[in-house]
């Protein structure tokens, strides 16, 4: 499987991966092993698999979250500073 992530530099030599690629990741991998399980492809034990796959898709949904939280309100200016003048 050949995917493109898009990957950005940063100053101190580290990268950063848009944290979309990351959830989504993680729900495909969840997934994957749900459908493993259940289509019988595999030895794993369903109600552990099931387990994992929940944690995958709740950690994914707490950096949606997390993410969510740092996004300017529509009506409010990303470049101001400061409180709005009286």
């Amino acid at each position: 499987m050949n995917a493109y992530v898009p990957l950005v530099s940063v100053a101190d030599g580290g990268l950063l991966i848009p944290a979309d690629e990351v959830t989504a990741l993680l729900r495909r991998l969840a997934g994957g092993w749900l459908h493993s399980v259940y289509d019988g492809e595999t030895d794993l034990d369903p109600g552990t698999t099931l387990g994992l796959a929940n944690v995958l898709v709740e950690l994914a949904d707490q950096i949606d979250v997390e993410c969510i939280g740092f996004m300017p309100l529509a009506d409010e200016d990303p470049d101001a500073t400061g409180p709005p003048p009286p």
